[in-house]
């Protein structure tokens, strides 16, 4: 089996074990909420980050006196997970370190990425557990590209993204892939604690928000359903496009690209977390879409 199926009373996904990455999220009348990977923008649907978020300086992660090469986002979206477990509404898939992570990251893991359908929300969670001897410093992130315009509008223009609280934080951009901060207030109108999207936003690339105090933002057209990210675990946040793409990225993370003035040791690197031996941490997200 190369892919699960979910069905809800609302929504249907479909997961690929390649990636373990969500291909697919429709609505009771068939409507497609996930960007469907056209090459010629973006060709990806809904990718996880681990175990970095982001780029490191120059690919390269410093451990113990050695440097080994890991590209941005590092390797999991780009390899084939063990489906555990699949019902008609949950699937878990697994990922292991083997000799090729090794190579890129010199540390033992257990990688999982569990998908549950409830009602009209879509529930991811992903769990690491540290199956080494020594600790494990990691980041995970999601990366899932929703349709822009959503169904029901006729074109991209008056989408609009919304915080649930007031934010005046410093938010980051990239400078070769290396976060450097953007002061405050932000080069584009915040009206009502969120903004209208638009192609100029992302012509510096992401935004990346670190300081936030929302856990929950929104993203809607002017008809159509509105789509809910709750992510209380994940203290980071990235919100993306490709000028002229018809998608939005809304990204909840733990961790972010090295800053452009940081090229330490790898477990020195902002936004990461620590586990001990056999310890195992989770975080979980909601994508809930409200007709």
């Amino acid at each position: 089996m190369d892919s699960c199926t979910l069905k809800g009373t609302s929504l249907t996904a479909v997961i690929n074990a390649q990636g373990a990455e969500l291909h697919s999220l429709k609505t009771a009348d068939g409507n497609e909420l996930i960007w469907q990977a056209d090459p010629a923008y973006w060709g990806r649907h809904a990718p996880h980050l681990f175990p970095i978020v982001g780029r490191l300086a120059n690919d390269t992660l410093k451990h113990n006196g050695k440097t080994h090469t890991m590209t941005q986002h590092g390797f999991a979206r780009d390899m084939l997970f063990e489906i555990e477990h699949s019902t008609d509404n949950k699937c878990n898939f697994l990922l292991r370190n083997d000799a090729n992570t090794l190579e890129k990251y010199p540390f033992h893991f257990e990688f999982r990425v569990h998908f549950a359908i409830h009602d009209n929300a879509l529930i991811i969670t992903y769990q690491v557990i540290n199956t080494g001897e020594e600790i494990l410093p990691c980041s995970v992130g999601a990366h899932p590209a929703f349709v822009w315009p959503l169904p029901g509008n006729t074109s991209r223009d008056n989408h609009r993204i919304e915080f649930t609280e007031t934010e005046t934080c410093d938010i980051n951009r990239l400078d070769a892939g290396l976060v450097k901060k953007e002061t405050f207030p932000w080069p584009w109108a915040v009206e009502n604690n969120g903004f209208t999207l638009s192609d100029s936003l992302f012509e510096p690339d992401a935004m990346i928000f670190t300081e936030h105090y929302s856990r929950e933002v929104s993203y809607s057209g002017e008809q159509g359903p509105t789509i809910t990210v709750q992510f209380d675990d994940f203290p980071h946040l990235g919100i993306w496009s490709v000028p002229g793409a018809e998608f939005v990225c809304i990204e909840p993370w733990q961790g972010h690209s090295s800053p452009v003035d940081f090229d330490g040791e790898f477990s020195d690197k902002p936004g990461l977390v620590m586990l001990e031996p056999n310890e195992t941490r989770q975080w979980s997200m909601r994508v809930i879409i409200d007709d």
